[in-house]
């Protein structure tokens, strides 16, 4: 029979030794879970005090075959997979974004928290190519916007609708295309660019700059041609961004945003009063198309995007000046022929398609009536 303290010590020796780095610097509880994630496809992995580690499998959250976590042992786990600046942001502020590599599972993102005063992550897995934009599902007229010149192109969507994907896939086009010198800001870096006809530098929030708007100013001193910008967060971010889509750059950005008068309204809101009617001016000028995505669940499993585009013309830039962004939606109809289209038209050829059921579509529709008219 063993004895309860030498049981009691073996306990803490094994998990001890759970928390010892591995080869690759993590712990080894960690790389069972991502190797988990790996085996099984999963796109996340959930850690939460109370409750078994959990990944998601097609859009549907599994827990794994393991007992309740508590919040030390989620924090054993993981602080040492976290960069040195983001060890510091967990301590400060209880809160970290960072991204780190094992060498044979690939790239993770990492959100490690607190609630209820303990230490919570969620680990999203990083595609290690960047797709083609063909392969997403967007409607076509979508490629329209890497053969724009200059100016600002905004990707909006909720959260997880695919923005960033997104952005990767256009960045890659015209990488492919185009001999351009292209800057990516992001915090933490998601895709990685190889450099093909264009060349790609990648600059993380953290390790290579100390903030977006630090980053930004620098790109602007480095001659790039494309400047994208993970997502902006802040002012002085968008200020920034605005000032470089005026001054000949093409700048990609993302917003959490639902449509293209959202997207519109929640740049000019992000600033004072006073300032809002100079930023809105400012902004019709730097403006070259704002595409606003989502994701719907696909008939038979999955998901598939449906997406609206406004091609930035003379009439959207008077609606922008005017804070008229309520007609944003009629001046998509009205400059088809320059590559818009609306939500529902979109919506309305993924029913055709048996892809999204009729329902569905008419619950995500911002004009149901005009999707019901599309479809007749």
């Amino acid at each position: 029979m063993i004895d309860p303290d030498d049981l009691d010590a073996l306990v803490v020796e094994l998990n001890a030794g759970a928390a010892r780095p591995t080869a690759d610097g993590h712990t080894a509880r960690l790389r069972g879970w991502l190797e988990r994630v790996v085996d099984q496809s999963a796109s996340d992995l959930l850690l939460v005090a109370g409750a078994p580690p959990l990944i998601r499998v097609s859009g549907s959250v599994v827990p794994l075959p393991e007992g309740p976590l508590g919040g030390e042992e989620i924090a054993d786990a993981l602080v040492s997979a976290l960069p040195p600046h983001a060890r510091k942001a967990y301590r400060d502020t209880g809160i970290a974004d960072a991204s780190f590599r094992t060498p044979d599972l690939g790239r993770f993102r990492i959100n490690l928290h607190r609630e209820r005063g303990r230490a919570a992550a969620a680990i999203r897995r990083l595609p290690s190519i960047v797709p083609r934009l063909a392969t997403l599902g967007l409607p076509p007229g979508v490629e329209g916007l890497t053969k724009i010149p200059r100016g600002l192109v905004l990707v909006g969507g909720p959260t997880g609708s695919g923005k960033t994907t997104t952005l990767a896939a256009l960045v890659n086009e015209i990488n492919l295309r185009e001999p351009r010198h292209i800057i990516t800001i992001e915090d933490p870096i998601e895709y990685e660019h190889q450099h093909r006809r264009g060349v790609v530098e990648h600059v993380e929030i953290g390790i290579d700059a100390p903030d977006f708007p630090t980053a930004l100013r620098a790109a602007l001193r480095q001659a790039p041609d494309i400047i994208v910008v993970g997502e902006m967060r802040d002012p002085e971010t968008m200020q920034m961004a605005l000032a470089a889509g005026e001054t000949g750059h093409l700048v990609f950005s993302s917003l959490h945003t639902t449509d293209a008068a959202s997207t519109v309204a929640r740049i000019a809101d992000s600033f004072p009063l006073e300032r809002q009617n100079t930023v809105r001016q400012e902004l019709a000028m730097a403006l070259a198309a704002i595409l606003v995505q989502t994701l719907l669940p696909r008939v038979g499993g999955g998901v598939v995007p449906a997406a609206e585009l406004l091609m930035v013309g003379y009439g959207a830039r008077q609606h922008v000046r005017k804070n008229a962004v309520h007609h944003l939606h009629q001046e998509i109809t009205i400059t088809r022929k320059n590559g818009s289209f609306t939500l529902e038209e979109s919506l309305a050829d993924l029913v055709r398609q048996g892809l999204v059921d009729r329902k569905e579509a008419s619950a995500r529709a911002g004009h149901p009536e005009e999707l019901e008219r599309l479809l007749g």
